[in-house]
């Protein structure tokens, strides 16, 4: 088998790559950054980079002329990535290094690396949905809180014991709510950066479900129901984040679905692994249209009217693909969403 060349090894990267000699000749352009120049079928090599290079910014200056590669300081080996335009005018992230064949000597060799700014474009719109999601989320609370307060620092005299109960009741309320949205964003920027810690123990599934459905049907009209196996395998959970997904999920149907809410606990068998647990939640609502569920594990999506900030279900998702577990979204037999996750078991040498 033949030695892989330069532009061989150049090809298999995920970015564009042109880097040009102590002259400023092309020596080499991938095929990535040749189709995304404009470029394809033109043998580059030896040409300026200048002439190869054609990115451009908004005022038509373009990257060679900007950021003049060969020039400035001795101390320079660097130029930070920037967002640059194609000649068809899409926008890219370019970044280059400038290597010297010794300290403070002149430039040898120019390599530049192009990226495709859908990205960054993407990241750019979910921090403003976040900004978007997170002042609409705190303006209701804290405007409650607010004017409570304030009704009571300026008429505590006249406020009878029923009426400061009811209002501080209500501050406890939302300060509750704050806390919860709080700690949704903590986990959403836990689990996007990978900085998510678990602390796994065999736990008992049944259990834990168990207290969820209490706890939360007790603060609800709805009718709650849980369904368990008699006879249910331990699972290798963080108990609190287990706790959380369960509570997140039966809150979701009371939340945003109709009639009995159906909780499930059952043995998930696997043949090359210890068996686990599925847990499955159902209501009789008007479930989720086909078209709609892939979207149901992202960030922000929300269905129905009642509101909330679009994050639930994406940390839901994030928590137990955590845990080497797997969700999944559906509509019952008789109508109705059907939200499931599957947790691994205890391994055999745990025992």
């Amino acid at each position: 088998m033949p030695e892989p060349t330069a532009r061989d090894l150049a090809d298999v990267l995920p970015d564009g790559v042109v880097v040009a000699d102590a002259e400023g000749r092309v020596e080499l352009v991938s095929s990535l950054a040749s189709r995304m120049l404009g470029r394809e079928g033109a043998d580059d090599v030896g040409r300026p980079l200048a002439e190869v290079l054609r990115l451009q910014d908004q005022d038509a200056n373009a990257w060679t002329t900007c950021n003049t590669p060969y020039d400035g300081l001795r101390t320079r080996t660097a130029v930070p990535e920037q967002s640059w335009l194609l000649p068809d005018g899409t926008e890219v992230l370019v970044a280059a290094r400038l290597h010297r064949a010794e300290p403070l000597g002149p430039v040898t060799r120019v390599a530049i690396t192009i990226r495709s700014g859908r990205g960054r474009a993407r990241l750019d719109r979910e921090r403003s949905d976040l900004v978007a999601t997170v002042a609409h989320e705190l303006r209701s609370p804290l405007t409650g809180v607010k004017g409570f307060v304030t009704a009571l620092l300026n008429r505590w005299d006249k406020l009878n014991d029923e009426q400061k109960k009811l209002m501080l009741t209500t501050v406890a309320a939302d300060s509750d709510r704050l806390s919860r949205l709080i700690a949704e964003l903590l986990d959403v920027a836990r689990i996007d950066t990978g900085r998510l810690q678990l602390y796994p123990r065999p736990s008992d599934a049944g259990v834990l479900v168990g207290r969820i459905v209490a706890s939360v049907g007790a603060g609800t009209h709805r009718e709650i129901v849980l369904r368990a196996d008699d006879v249910l395998p331990q699972v290798m959970v963080d108990p609190d984040k287990f706790t959380q997904v369960a509570t997140n999920l039966v809150e979701n149907a009371v939340r945003h679905g109709d009639g009995l809410v159906t909780v499930r606990v059952e043995r998930e068998a696997h043949p090359d692994a210890p068996d686990g647990v599925r847990v499955t939640v159902s209501d009789e609502g008007g479930g989720i249209p086909p078209e709609l569920r892939r979207r149901v594990f992202t960030k922000f999506w929300t269905g129905g009217t009642t509101g909330g900030s679009g994050l639930g279900l994406y940390i839901v998702n994030g928590l137990v693909r955590a845990h080497g577990g797997t969700v999944s979204v559906d509509n019952g037999v008789d109508g109705g969403a059907v939200l499931s996750c599957t947790w691994p078991g205890v391994p055999a040498d745990l025992f």
